[in-house]
């Protein structure tokens, strides 16, 4: 029997496609998905790649989440998550109301230690215990800021919009993604710190990588870049830089330019290598190993999964590194090696994704399409494969 009967990605995509009376020629040609790759996804013969989502949304005028079905609701109220996201919408309407006469914020150094140990546990891959608290943070921290009217005020505005964010983004909810973003540029610009509004750029181009936009995505990478210029030369704004042409790198590798990829993921081992592992400044795991696993993605996103399941076994993760990106790195290799046929290291790969950080394993697009394509495959797989199908919700 399929895992996925009722609404896997194939499905969703015909439904679509129905809805708007085309025919999968036709939708192949609007989309340029080739008309085998787009049947064989529908019947769930072929697990849906970004691009491929990304192609097929933009011709079927629909977001990228419509198509992958995220936020995953059934999964989310299981969790006891999908009560937390209204708190944070809460918290970021009301960033420009001033103080609030009832509360009362604790002194900066104990809030700024607060909003450190957010950024810190999400990255241990604690998405729940961070959306519990990340809303009456933002709300102390707004108070403050307006209160205080100081650079380190707003700053740390920014940092809890930041959290925010990246809870918003790992559940599927891109909308409260944007505006939490929005928020942060609205706080990082009161604080004046170009470091931070290069970051908020990074950020936001991720958000139309998501949707397949690289054309805008490629022009905020730029401008994250020429923000950066202003910023005082150092470790911090060379960390940044780093991290902006990595996300370039991905972006050049979804749109199918391999040039552009290996010039961007060139120039952002260049960094590392002055820079060395700097997984804590501003928390964005840049250094040698980000760029490494940033290779993998990006061969797999040029649909070179031979050469991405290579460099991903040999990829060595220091010790400490954040369990989120380590879990990010074996569901990219599990995509790769499902590709290359190789179904066994590619369960395998899923269950360290699981193991390193289960929150975030189970709310990520990439881990469910990379397990339909397994079940797929009609190929014997152990029983725990079936085991981690009924932990995804499938």
């Amino acid at each position: 029997m399929h895992a996925l009967p009722h609404d896997h990605t194939g499905a969703r995509i015909k439904r679509l496609r129905m809805e708007r009376h085309l025919t999968q020629r036709a939708l192949s040609d609007l989309s340029t998905v080739p008309y085998s790759t787009l049947t064989k996804t529908e019947q769930g013969v072929l697990p849906a790649s970004p691009h491929v989502i990304a192609s097929l949304a933009r011709a079927l005028r629909v977001e990228v989440a419509t198509i992958t079905g995220q936020p995953y609701v059934t999964e989310l109220r299981a969790d006891e998550l999908d009560v937390l996201i209204r708190p944070i919408r809460e918290a970021l309407d009301v960033y420009d109301l001033g103080p609030d006469p009832d509360i009362t914020p604790r002194p900066h150094q104990l809030l700024s230690d607060d909003a450190d140990h957010l950024l810190v546990i999400v990255r241990a891959g604690e998405i729940k215990r961070a959306a519990g608290e990340v809303a009456g943070l933002i709300q102390e921290a707004t108070t403050a800021a307006h209160t205080a009217g100081t650079t380190e005020g707003w700053l740390l505005l920014a940092s809890t919009y930041r959290t925010a964010y990246d809870v918003a983004a790992k559940l599927g909810f891109n909308d409260l993604a944007s505006i939490a973003l929005s928020r942060m540029d609205w706080a990082a610009e009161r604080g004046s710190d170009a470091v931070v509004g290069g970051m908020y750029r990074y950020m936001r181009a991720l958000t139309y990588l998501r949707e397949g936009q690289y054309r805008t995505g490629e022009r905020l990478v730029a401008l994250g870049l020429t923000t950066l210029e202003q910023a005082d030369t150092g470790r911090e704004r060379d960390v940044v830089t780093g991290q902006l042409h990595l996300g370039a790198a991905v972006m050049a590798g979804r749109a199918q330019n391999r040039t552009r990829a290996g010039s961007h993921l060139d120039q952002a081992d260049e960094i590392a290598r002055g820079t060395g592992e700097a997984a804590e400044v501003h928390w964005l795991s840049f250094g040698p190993t980000n760029v490494a696993v940033h290779r993998v993605s990006v061969a797999a996103e040029l649909d070179q999964y031979e050469d991405a399941s290579r460099i991903g076994r040999a990829v060595t993760m220091p010790r400490g590194w954040p369990a989120s990106r380590r879990s990010h790195h074996h569901a990219e290799l599990a995509r790769a090696q499902m590709w290359t046929g190789d179904l066994d290291a590619a369960f395998a790969n899923l269950l360290s994704a699981r193991k390193a950080a289960p929150q975030q394993a189970r709310y990520h697009a990439t881990v469910r399409e990379t397990y339909a394509g397994l079940e797929a495959a009609k190929r014997q797989l152990p029983d725990s494969f079936l085991s981690y199908g009924s932990w995804l919700g499938a």
